[in-house]
Protein backbone atom coordinates (compact mmCIF):
# COMPACT_ATOMS: atom_id res chain seq x y z
CA UNK A 1 0.00 0.00 0.00
CA UNK A 2 1.34 3.43 -0.97
CA UNK A 3 2.00 6.10 1.64
CA UNK A 4 -0.67 8.74 2.04
CA UNK A 5 0.32 12.35 1.42
CA UNK A 6 0.14 14.81 4.31
CA UNK A 7 -3.17 16.68 4.44
CA UNK A 8 -3.47 20.38 5.20
CA UNK A 9 -4.90 19.56 8.65
CA UNK A 10 -1.97 17.23 9.40
CA UNK A 11 0.48 19.93 8.26
CA UNK A 12 -1.19 22.52 10.51
CA UNK A 13 -1.07 20.13 13.51
CA UNK A 14 2.55 19.27 12.83
CA UNK A 15 3.53 22.96 12.68
CA UNK A 16 1.62 23.70 15.90
CA UNK A 17 3.38 20.81 17.70
CA UNK A 18 6.88 21.68 16.50
CA UNK A 19 6.84 25.46 16.92
CA UNK A 20 6.64 26.49 20.53
CA UNK A 21 3.92 28.99 21.41
CA UNK A 22 1.59 28.52 18.44
CA UNK A 23 -1.67 26.63 18.22
CA UNK A 24 -3.53 25.10 15.26
CA UNK A 25 -5.39 28.35 14.50
CA UNK A 26 -2.17 30.39 14.30
CA UNK A 27 -0.47 27.68 12.20
CA UNK A 28 -3.41 27.64 9.74
CA UNK A 29 -3.37 31.46 9.52
CA UNK A 30 0.38 31.34 8.85
CA UNK A 31 -0.05 28.85 5.99
CA UNK A 32 -2.92 30.86 4.49
CA UNK A 33 -0.94 34.11 4.61
CA UNK A 34 2.19 32.44 3.21
CA UNK A 35 0.23 31.15 0.22
CA UNK A 36 -1.34 34.60 -0.37
CA UNK A 37 2.09 36.26 -0.25
CA UNK A 38 3.57 33.62 -2.60
CA UNK A 39 0.79 34.15 -5.15
CA UNK A 40 0.96 37.95 -4.95
CA UNK A 41 4.76 38.04 -5.28
CA UNK A 42 4.80 35.61 -8.21
CA UNK A 43 2.09 37.63 -9.93
CA UNK A 44 3.88 40.95 -9.29
CA UNK A 45 7.57 40.06 -9.71
CA UNK A 46 7.46 36.73 -11.53
CA UNK A 47 9.26 34.87 -8.71
CA UNK A 48 8.75 33.91 -5.06
CA UNK A 49 11.59 32.30 -3.12
CA UNK A 50 10.99 30.01 -0.16
CA UNK A 51 14.52 29.72 1.30
CA UNK A 52 15.76 26.16 1.59
CA UNK A 53 12.80 24.74 -0.35
CA UNK A 54 12.65 26.36 -3.75
CA UNK A 55 11.12 29.07 -5.86
CA UNK A 56 7.86 29.63 -7.70
CA UNK A 57 8.58 31.16 -11.11
CA UNK A 58 6.22 32.60 -13.74
CA UNK A 59 7.41 31.62 -17.23
CA UNK A 60 6.24 33.04 -20.57
CA UNK A 61 5.88 30.24 -23.12
CA UNK A 62 6.21 31.25 -26.76
CA UNK A 63 3.65 30.29 -29.39
CA UNK A 64 4.68 27.16 -31.26
CA UNK A 65 3.55 24.55 -33.71
CA UNK A 66 2.39 21.22 -32.32
CA UNK A 67 0.82 18.06 -33.65
CA UNK A 68 -2.51 16.48 -32.85
CA UNK A 69 -1.52 12.98 -31.67
CA UNK A 70 -4.77 11.42 -32.89
CA UNK A 71 -4.73 12.77 -36.45
CA UNK A 72 -1.14 13.91 -36.96
CA UNK A 73 -2.48 17.30 -38.06
CA UNK A 74 -0.25 20.33 -37.36
CA UNK A 75 -1.86 22.79 -34.93
CA UNK A 76 -0.89 26.20 -33.57
CA UNK A 77 -0.33 26.34 -29.81
CA UNK A 78 -0.84 29.87 -28.47
CA UNK A 79 1.65 31.68 -26.24
CA UNK A 80 0.77 31.55 -22.54
CA UNK A 81 2.08 32.16 -19.04
CA UNK A 82 2.68 29.19 -16.74
CA UNK A 83 3.93 28.83 -13.16
CA UNK A 84 6.70 26.38 -12.34
CA UNK A 85 8.24 25.35 -9.03
CA UNK A 86 12.01 24.93 -9.03
CA UNK A 87 13.31 22.91 -6.12
CA UNK A 88 16.33 24.26 -4.22
CA UNK A 89 19.50 22.18 -4.56
CA UNK A 90 19.75 21.72 -0.78
CA UNK A 91 16.18 20.34 -0.63
CA UNK A 92 16.76 18.06 -3.61
CA UNK A 93 20.00 16.71 -2.14
CA UNK A 94 18.29 16.10 1.22
CA UNK A 95 15.47 14.13 -0.44
CA UNK A 96 17.52 12.30 -3.08
CA UNK A 97 21.22 12.26 -2.10
CA UNK A 98 23.55 12.80 -5.07
CA UNK A 99 25.51 9.81 -6.31
CA UNK A 100 29.17 9.92 -5.39
CA UNK A 101 31.61 10.25 -8.28
CA UNK A 102 34.14 7.44 -8.60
Amino acid sequence: MANQRMTQTQLVRSLAEKVEGINNKIARTFLDELSKIAIAETKKNGVFVLPGIGRMVRVDRKARMGRNPATGEAIKIAAKKVVKFRLAKSAKDAIVPPKKAK
